[in-house]
């Protein structure tokens, strides 16, 4: 028995740090190296990796369009800092929050030599910790510093890709305005990250198809009323109709601003206001258009012992996720609600780059 951390605690410490602005130890048979977030990088650890060696700013193949800059991995951007560039310069290519006022960036030089493997991991890992996916790495020609998180890309992979594995911790019954007969069930993942919760209306058997929404966390619209989407709205109407038909199952996804996380979500709105739309501020971040994994609905309803919906959704995605999971989805509910000026242009493009059936 070993008291140390599997890689999955690691994978969650290496997300901590990043935040902090430490960097991590990345690794592969090839080789290793440094990454630091772009957004959290400061001035001194700047200095540290820029005494190890050169460095590579990497960003998403989305962000390069915008900066016009050449990705020739594909789905991420290898971009070669300048010897003189001053730490501005790097949170300015990472971050578009100027890219109006501040249109001309470059020029770029893109690098095409070797493996990308190490950078791409470090724009996921970065993601993952909902930090804006740009990475500043060096690659390590001896030993890493000690004290670092170190992670294996043979680790980090199927721990990316699987997702974590979520466990019941409580529920309770909670009364609410909308549904008296509700009862709130928690749920925590392996990996040490947000937890996610089911409220169940009523009884409902789990033999039959279950009327359910997959509902991920707005705290503008949800909480504060905002009128920029649709989403207090479908999440009251959800728990009236299933207070109505007396029975149903909610489940709370903490996946705000599909899936970026509530500050990046805030950097999107910027964008809005600078006039563009959802899916292009998204692109402009460095974000694809969505970036929720619908697949934390699917383990939670197994967990719950549901294995048929009747799904509260205009998501089309949504309905091919949980099938692919293994839940059958026996009808698509709609749920068109919440429309207002302020958010109408906003519902016509999720109808269309998002395929929203509105």
């Amino acid at each position: 028995m070993t008291l140390g951390p599997t890689p999955a605690e690691r994978l969650n410490r290496a997300r901590a740090d990043l935040r902090m602005g430490l960097p991590v130890v990345l690794s592969s048979p090839a080789g290793a190296a440094l990454a630091c977030a772009a957004e959290t990088l400061g001035a001194d650890r700047l200095a540290g990796l820029r005494a190890i060696g050169t460095l590579t700013l990497v960003v998403t193949s989305h962000r390069a369009e915008t900066l016009k800059a050449r990705a020739y991995d594909g789905d991420v951007a290898r971009l070669a800092v300048p010897d003189d560039a001053p730490l501005g310069w790097i949170h300015a290519v990472a971050d578009p929050a100027d890219d109006l006022t501040m249109p001309m960036k470059g020029p770029f030089r893109s690098l095409r030599d070797g493996p990308a493997d190490l950078h791409r991991a470090a724009v996921d890992l970065a993601k993952s910790a909902h930090l804006l996916p740009a990475a500043v790495l060096v690659l390590l020609a001896g030993d890493a510093p000690a004290g670092l998180t170190a992670l294996a890309l043979d680790e980090l992979r199927p721990l990316l890709a699987a997702g974590a594995v979520l466990a019941p911790v409580a529920s309770a019954r909670v009364p609410m305005a909308l549904a008296e007969a509700g009862r709130l069930h928690v749920f925590r993942p392996d990996d040490g990250g947000e937890e996610h919760y089911a409220i169940e209306i009523g009884s409902p058997p789990r033999d039959k198809p279950v009327l359910a929404r997959l509902h991920s966390a707005c705290f503008t619209g949800d909480v504060l009323g905002s009128l920029k989407c649709d989403c207090g709205p479908q999440l009251h109407a959800a728990l009236t109709r299933m207070n109505d038909e007396g029975a149903g199952i909610l489940l709370y996804l903490n996946q705000e601003g599909r899936g970026i996380g509530l500050a990046n979500k805030m950097r999107a709105y910027s964008l809005q206001d600078q006039g563009f739309d959802t899916v292009e501020a998204n692109h402009r971040l460095g974000f694809e258009d969505d970036e929720r994994d619908f697949r934390i609905g699917a383990r939670l309803l197994r967990r719950l012992g549901f294995s048929q919906v009747r799904l509260l959704t205009n998501n089309p995605a949504k309905v091919r996720m949980l099938e692919s999971c293994g839940i059958t989805v026996a009808e698509r509910v709609a749920l068109k609600v919440g429309q207002s000026r302020h958010n109408s242009a906003y519902l016509a493009t999720k109808a269309a780059k998002s395929g929203h059936l509105l």
